[in-house]
């Protein structure tokens, strides 16, 4: 079993997607605002600042692509718990739904996830709590197609 890395979300103007659940492998091919991702949206690898993600570089999940959201969910409201509970929350909850979405057990299969998850300062400004859960192959190699659901 491969060690869950985690990253925060960047403090960013929340906002909603717009885009339905059939546009949802679709993600643009330019860089795309975290807060818009949605299950099924594939991208590459970004470059990260300080533990902070402002951008996604979407691609069709039909090209050679790093990286697929699998599942979304929020963490409870209240106060902000401090990042090691984020980090343990997230990772758990992006675990606990890495079955159902892939289709395979965690420890079975040959990808592997990251989680994405609010900042302390997403969190107390815009009531940031969005979890977004992402796999990609444990040996960096580039998916092709969807990963939902493909036992992979």
């Amino acid at each position: 079993m491969c060690a869950t890395l985690s990253v925060g979300l960047a403090f960013a103007a929340a906002c909603m997607s717009d885009r339905g659940e059939s546009e949802a492998t679709e993600l643009a091919p330019d860089p795309a605002d975290p807060f818009e991702l949605q299950v099924g949206d594939c991208f590459d690898d970004t470059a990260m600042g300080v533990n902070e993600v402002t951008e996604v570089p979407g691609l069709p999940c039909s090209t050679p692509h790093d990286n697929e959201v699998f599942a979304l969910f929020d963490l409870p409201s209240g106060p902000f718990p401090g990042d090691e509970a984020i980090d343990a929350m997230a990772g758990q909850g992006c675990y606990d739904r890495f079955e159902s979405a892939i289709g395979r057990r965690y420890e079975e299969s040959e990808l592997a996830f990251v989680s994405m998850y609010p900042t302390e300062g997403s969190w107390t400004q815009i009531g940031d709590r969005e979890v977004v859960c992402i796999a990609y192959d444990m040996e960096y190699a580039k998916l092709i197609g969807s990963v939902l659901g493909s036992g992979r």
